[in-house]
C-alpha cells in the first residue's frame, strides 16, 4: 500500500493496513505491506519481479500503462494487466466514500469489514 503524503486519508495508514490484512488473510500468497516512493524501489527491496495492476476503464489502462514502462525502465519490472468484472467497473474509492457518507449501502462493493468500517466513521463524524 502507498502511502500519499499528499492525500489525507479518511483511515490511518495501521487502520488500512489492518483492513487488508484482515480481508487478505485466507490468501496465504499475499503479504500486506506498506511504502513511501516508488513502486519500482519496494519491488527491487522486496524481491519482486512483476506488478499486477487492475484496470476498471480505458482511462486506467492509459495511465498504468505509462506507469508500467517507467516502472520497466528503471528497474526491469513486468507489469501484468488484469480487466475488472464489468459489475465493478464503476467502483472507485471516492465514489464508495461519497455514498458512505450519506449513509448508503456500499456493502456489495466492498467487505463486510471495510463497509462497517465505513459505516462508523462517517456516523460520528455526523454527530
Amino acid at each position: 500500500m502507498l502511502i500519499n503524503q499528499s492525500k489525507a486519508g479518511l483511515f490511518t495508514v495501521d487502520e488500512r493496513l489492518e483492513m487488508l490484512a484482515t480481508v487478505t488473510a485466507p490468501y496465504a500468497n499475499v503479504r500486506v505491506d506498506a511504502f513511501q516512493g516508488l513502486l519500482v524501489d519496494f519491488c527491487r527491496s522486496s524481491d519482486i519481479n512483476a506488478i499486477v495492476k487492475g484496470v476498471r476503464v480505458a482511462g486506467d489502462f492509459d495511465y498504468e500503462l505509462q506507469m508500467a514502462q517507467m516502472n520497466y525502465g528503471l528497474g526491469g519490472i513486468e507489469t501484468l494487466f488484469m480487466p475488472t468484472n464489468p459489475k465493478y467497473s464503476f467502483v472507485s474509492s471516492s465514489l464508495i466514500k461519497e455514498v458512505a457518507k450519506w449513509g448508503g449501502d456500499v456493502s456489495p462493493h466492498v467487505p463486510d469489514l471495510v463497509a462497517n468500517r465505513l459505516s462508523e466513521r462517517f456516523a460520528s463524524a455526523r454527530k
